[in-house]
């Protein structure tokens, strides 16, 4: 589903265990990480899809994680050219994202990637609730700053470690 403005409506996962900490994912057999995410289908809750998108790329439901917050407005990034299908009409020029921060409160045990006829990652770490920042795709890396700065105000301590990390940046180049 693409809508008038060439934009395909999707969620997008950030699950933390509650701390300070965010499950990164590796892309299937590519060195590429980023947050779960996914496209909404036609007559589709969007809490519907991010539970939907939450079981077929981790293997969790709803009963693994609390909600903790959600982005106020849809969040929007265009796919650089190379990407683009104009043999594919409508023609999607991009993503429009709800953001969903979620706690894992089952066992990362429950983490799977083989639940999916076709599996988008293979492997998963923590990592700083900032790291993703400088790690995503430069297309994707606006997006990622305007949910995770709008969703830290939901974990306390993660406003604290920005201005540590961001210090421990400029330390190290």
């Amino acid at each position: 589903m693409i809508d008038a403005e060439g934009f395909r409506p999707n969620v997008g996962i950030i699950v933390t265990d509650g701390q300070e900490s965010v499950l990164w994912a590796r892309r299937i057999r590519q060195n590429a990480w980023q947050f779960p995410q996914g496209g909404i289908h036609p007559e589709e809750s969007i809490e519907a899809a991010l539970f939907r998108e939450l079981h077929e790329e981790l293997g969790l439901t709803e009963h693994d994680v609390d909600i903790i917050g959600c982005t106020r407005g849809w969040l929007h990034y265009r796919l650089p050219e190379h990407l683009l299908r104009p043999h594919i009409q409508p023609l999607c020029i991009g993503q429009k994202q709800k953001w969903f921060l979620l706690r894992l409160i089952s066992s990362e045990e429950k983490i799977r990637f083989d639940l999916s006829k076709s599996p988008e990652f293979d492997r998963w770490r923590w990592v700083n609730y900032w790291y993703p920042l400088k790690q995503v795709i430069p297309f994707k890396r606006h997006v990622y700053r305007r949910a995770l700065e709008e969703l830290a105000t939901y974990l306390p301590s993660v406003i604290r470690t920005k201005r540590i990390y961001k210090h421990a940046e400029e330390l190290t180049g």
